[in-house]
């Protein structure tokens, strides 16, 4: 029976994202994948436990209503790991009570290959290569970092993502500038340029979906309510041509942060996401001291 994901939101999450495999990560690292697949095929009755994307996929599942009639949200597993290793990991999404039907495991072969025909809308992965290869294919996708602090319970009722601005909602057109000419140049080159949109980033059909997702909830009878924020290091006057870019898309956040180069990590603090996207490497690390981060392996900062 076939079954119809277009009008979805699809996330698609490796198996350490989704779960803290870092002991078993580290065994696959020093040894070889057979050791490692005997290690889960031998815990195989003990879940893992939950890893840094967990609450994301958890809240963002609980948009579907019961029976499957008003399924929004469809999570899939996309794995490096061997199909016996896979047992585990359905095996601990149902000891978790979180239901995942689908996974591709693919044994050590880069698995991006497969976002196309899951008609996926993001990819969290704790590899880089593997994120770098599905944003290079047009898709979503950020590298978890599984140091990361565990999300906040405090809104138990409510999904709460933070977005970067440049180079993960927009293109990196304005950071080229920054960085090829400096602060006084990005901020005139922006403010001459306030009412003319930012072409995309990788990001932008993500928050579209997400915006669809919170409109659909909020006429419905689920439970679970979605709010977003844009963190970013832009100051006035080059808010303007973020806040009217969001605008000119038809696209709203709840909440926006212009921080004009303060650090992220105390003010995502405060708003608790269950998930942070940025495509700096310091900032993520920041992040990461205070909520759950990954990074976008996009823009002018991450060219070799």
């Amino acid at each position: 029976m076939s079954a119809k994901i277009s009008d979805r939101l699809v996330v698609a999450i490796s198996s350490r994202a989704l779960f803290d495999f870092e002991e078993e990560n580290r065994i696959f690292e020093n040894a070889d994948d057979a050791a490692y697949m005997q290690l889960q095929l031998d815990r195989l009755a003990e879940p893992a436990q939950p890893g840094v994307a967990f609450q994301l996929v958890r809240k963002l599942l609980a948009f579907n209503t019961e029976g499957g009639e008003r399924d929004r949200v469809d999570v899939v597993l996309l794995s490096r790991n061997d199909p016996v290793s896979g047992l585990r990991v359905f095996r601990s999404a149902q000891h978790h009570a979180t239901p995942i039907e689908r996974g591709v495991f693919t044994r050590g072969r880069p698995p991006y290959h497969y976002l196309r025909a899951l008609q996926a809308n993001l990819f969290l992965s704790t590899n880089p290569d593997d994120v770098r290869a599905a944003l290079a294919a047009g898709f979503a996708a950020a590298q978890v970092y599984p140091q990361s602090a565990h999300a906040s319970k405090a809104h138990p009722m409510e999904v709460r993502i933070a977005f970067d601005g440049d180079a993960v909602l927009f293109s990196d057109e304005a950071e080229r500038v920054y960085q090829t000419q400096g602060l006084p140049a990005f901020q005139q080159h922006e403010a001459n340029k306030a009412a003319l949109p930012l072409p995309p980033g990788p990001f932008k059909p993500l928050l579209e979906a997400l915006h669809r997702l919170q409109n659909a909830a909020s006429s419905g009878t689920v439970a679970m309510r979605l709010r977003t924020a844009l963190v970013t290091a832009r100051s006035a006057p080059a808010h303007e041509r973020a806040i009217r870019t969001l605008m000119h898309w038809n696209v709203a956040v709840d909440e926006a942060m212009f921080l004009g180069g303060l650090d992220k990590g105390p003010f995502l603090r405060e708003f608790q996401p269950d998930f942070f996207f940025d495509d700096q490497t310091g900032h993520v690390e920041s992040a990461s001291r205070h909520v759950p981060s990954g990074q976008v392996h996009a823009g002018v900062r991450n060219e070799p």
